[in-house]
């Protein structure tokens, strides 16, 4: 749970913080207190530790813990930085309120949710839940049927959410990115209406509701936001590259009045574009504040200093960033190695071969990893470590909590906290012999028009076939209510539930065993079920991995994207190929500075070995062989940062490499702007191209910014010009 301390604390004796561990613009950055700061971490430089001190040091200075805040992207990020601002200082750091986001935006939202209309009881849904209640709207507003060819709920919800995290109108962000869906607008915009209206009456808020209905109080309700700012009188951010647009405007208004604000992050590790998250943020944080003071922190505490200098190198030719030059006092003089390996099979044998040699030397296994740009770039590799006997990770999979057998035991926990909960009385109902969705949705709409849906169920006129399983269902919940230990009422479901999991899973049910396990070891340590059931929401643990215990018997696979923040001894960055990395359809501009930005943080998980790859020959989609160079990102580094191989350890010159030519934005001609069409480029007859739809007439002359365009495999369609990127033919 987020750390919530609104009482003072009494913590003991302190002892007096020692500052001499810290480099100069660490300490500057710790002792920093008054106004806004800004704080570039370079990879390795140790951000955390300047984080923790800076908490230890407020309170020394006398900071009363509840007013300051510490917000980061994972929980366990903020609960480590206060553990060991504790060790530093004493007891009184656990009073200081951290945690994420989306979990401080909960805590909040409980207290003042009032002012919004929310209760304090609504229950958090997670992306499975929110496709399923999308999956339920589409069939009860008509939008199924294969003729209609309506999205599915999984690019609904990725519609949605978008629209959200870019803080893109709706409209916009289906033109600008979704443009072969754009005869389903207004339908789409009609969806979101009736999702936001659904979560509402039944009392639930998915991820983005939290963050909006948090920026919502903030904005529109000015005494919660003087309350909350009040409150706050010293804010941190932890790796704020990867802020939303919603998340840097609460940030801003929390810090009103006072303007307290630490921002830590590093521009060059900024990644996560895809998940809403965008660069311009700690760009533009001076402009929002203008008093803000930047410190950079630049010694590595990570990698040898050959490795830093490769880096350092990759970021040079960024076209925006904050410049800085990340250097060492860690010994080491191996510098990275370049193999082109004739395709990928051969270019997998080389890795397999070099983890066997770093294996002989000492390097242990789980002090490896493989990074790529995409899943299926190891596939090769994953079968020739899996021919040589090399026990391997892949990092990725689902959530412990996002598995089907864990939301239907957890359904029964969250009807306790919120009964309005449809989503998990449905999910239930399903359950009973006979019980199909129609009959579900019936029983669902008619127990929670009361004040007492579980007093409604008990006397819900039954049928014959399913009244049996009815009055067993029943029977439990009346258990439950008599019940408030989270791990009682666990048992009690489980009681219930284990005949139906045996059956409904009855393909794999042992496997699934050890989850129902794992789940009860975990909610035993909670006291109160609103807790649990909002942190399995909020931060679910994984099934793979469980409680992440190393294992010296596996090395890593990841892509670059998982492996953030993660480091290993050694480094193998492979399908480093023209047209792979970059990705074929990054796009000169922001997609391709953030395709570099992706190869920077790969590089900067090395401590002392870095091997960078890539295939010669590339098969493409329709299964044909094409000739390929490095990554221009490499092709642009200066020589002698690197050694080339050749697979046997030899250093040598690539003729076929050096005989090829690589562009950089640097080197292309600048795109110049496109003229708006207009009325007299679109009239009735004229011969267009749309990158979707492909060649069209226009069959209709323009009305304000929209014409109809009559295309031959797609038929007549509605497009806006400022979007539909059309040309003339």
């Amino acid at each position: 749970m987020e750390n919530d301390p609104f009482q003072t604390d009494t913590a003991g004796q302190q002892a007096p913080l020692n500052l001499d561990e810290l480099n100069p613009a660490q300490r500057e950055a710790v002792t920093s207190t008054e106004g806004p700061l800004l704080v570039i971490a370079g990879a390795g430089s140790g951000k955390t530790r300047t984080l923790v001190y800076r908490v230890a040091y407020l309170l020394e200075q006398g900071v009363r813990p509840e007013n300051i805040l510490l917000l980061t992207f994972t929980r366990k990020a903020s609960q480590e930085m206060l553990w060991r601002a504790g060790q530093l200082l004493n007891e009184t750091c656990r009073r200081v309120v951290g945690g994420t986001f989306h979990g401080i935006a909960n805590m909040l939202l409980r207290r003042h949710g009032h002012h919004l209309g929310f209760g304090s009881s609504f229950t958090i849904i997670d992306r499975g839940d929110a496709e399923g209640i999308v999956n339920l709207l589409k069939g009860s507003l008509g939008l199924t049927g294969r003729d209609l060819q309506f999205p599915t709920k999984r690019i609904l919800v990725n519609i949605l959410s978008g629209s959200v995290n870019k803080s893109m109108d709706l409209e916009d962000l289906i033109y600008d990115q979704y443009a072969h869906l754009s005869e389903h607008v207004e339908a789409i915009v009609n969806l979101e209406k009736h999702y936001k209206e659904f979560k509402f009456n039944n009392g639930l808020m998915d991820y983005d509701d939290l963050l909006v209905n948090w920026k919502r109080l903030l904005a529109e309700v000015p005494e919660a936001q003087a309350e909350m700012a009040a409150r706050y009188s010293h804010i941190m951010v932890d790796e704020y590259q990867d802020t939303n647009l919603v998340q840097a405007e609460i940030v801003r208004l929390l810090a009103h009045g006072h303007e307290n604000v630490m921002v830590v992050g590093d521009d060059s590790q900024s990644i996560y574009s895809f998940r809403g998250a965008d660069f311009y943020n700690i760009m533009r944080f001076p402009k929002v504040f203008p008093e803000t003071r930047i410190i950079k922190l630049e010694e590595n505490y990570r990698s040898s200093q050959p490795i830093l200098s490769l880096t350092n190198d990759i970021i040079r030719n960024a076209t925006e960033k904050y410049t800085k030059t990340l250097f060492t006092k860690i010994e080491g003089d191996v510098k990275p190695r370049l193999f082109a390996g004739r395709n990928e099979g051969a270019e997998a044998a080389f890795v397999a071969g070099k983890i066997a040699d770093l294996r002989k030397n000492g390097t242990e296994l789980n002090n490896i990893a493989v990074l790529f740009r995409s899943g299926f770039h190891s596939y090769k590799l994953e079968l020739e470590l899996n021919s040589s006997s090399v026990d391997f990770e892949k990092r990725g999979g689902m959530k412990l909590t996002e598995t089907a057998h864990m939301k239907d035991v957890i359904a029964f926990l969250r009807l306790q906290v919120n009964p309005y909960d449809s989503l998990s009385w449905n999910r239930i109902l399903l359950h009973l012999d006979k019980v199909g969705p129609k009959t579900a949705i019936k029983i669902v709409d008619n127990i929670t028009r009361g004040d007492d849906p579980f007093q409604a169920l008990s006397v819900y006129p039954c049928g014959k076939p399913w009244k049996a399983g009815m009055e067993k269902l029943v029977l439990l919940l009346q258990d439950m209510r008599r019940e408030t230990v989270p791990g009682t009422l666990y048992e009690q479901v489980l009681v219930y539930y284990q005949p139906l999991f045996e059956i409904i899973y009855r393909d794999d049910y042992p496997k699934r065993q050890k989850d129902l396990d794992q789940l009860k070891s975990i909610i035993v340590e909670y006291a109160d079920l609103q807790g649990f059931v909002d942190d399995t929401t909020l931060d679910p643990p994984d099934t793979s991995s469980g409680n992440k215990v190393e294992d010296k018997d596996k090395m890593i696979l990841s892509t670059i994207h998982s492996s953030k923040g993660l480091e290993w001894d050694a480094v193998f960055v492979i399908g480093l190929a023209d047209g792979r990395f970059p990705h074929s359809k990054a796009q000169f501009g922001e997609q391709w500075e953030e395709e570099r930005r992706l190869l920077y943080v790969a590089a900067t998980r090395a401590r002392k070995f870095l091997y960078l790859s890539y295939p010669r020959q590339l098969m493409t989609p329709d299964r044909q062989f094409k000739m390929t160079g490095m990554s221009p990102f490499i092709a642009e580094l200066r020589a002698g940062l690197y050694e080339r191989h050749d697979g046997q350890g030899r250093q040598r010159p690539d003729p076929f490499t050096q005989s090829m030519t690589y562009s950089s934005p640097a080197d292309l001609p600048k795109k110049t702007k496109k003229k708006k069409l207009s009325s007299d480029d679109l009239r009735i007859g004229v011969r267009v191209r749309h990158p979707f739809f492909g060649e069209g007439v226009v069959s209709k002359d323009l009305q304000g910014r929209s014409v109809d365009v009559a295309f031959h495999r797609h038929g007549i369609k509605t497009l806006h010009l400022d979007y539909a990127k059309l040309t003339l033919i």
